[in-house]
């Protein structure tokens, strides 16, 4: 198995991970973007027709 730790951070360039990040930070997270009340609306609209299809079908398969 190869040892990769003795790479020179400098040299290694095996992901494109660098790109808009602190190369000197330990760890770096994916960064958030904003959102919009339309982003929230759409999410609640989705949440919604999810919450239709798993109790409504049901309910209405058992006749209530």
């Amino acid at each position: 198995m190869a040892d990769d730790t003795d790479t020179d951070p400098a040299v290694d360039h095996d992901s494109a991970a660098d790109v808009g990040h602190d190369l000197e930070a330990d760890r770096t997270t994916a960064p958030m973007d904003d959102y919009t009340t339309r982003d929230v609306g759409v999410g609640v609209a989705v949440a919604l027709v999810g919450i239709l299809i798993a109790f409504g079908i049901p309910l209405l398969a058992l006749g209530l």
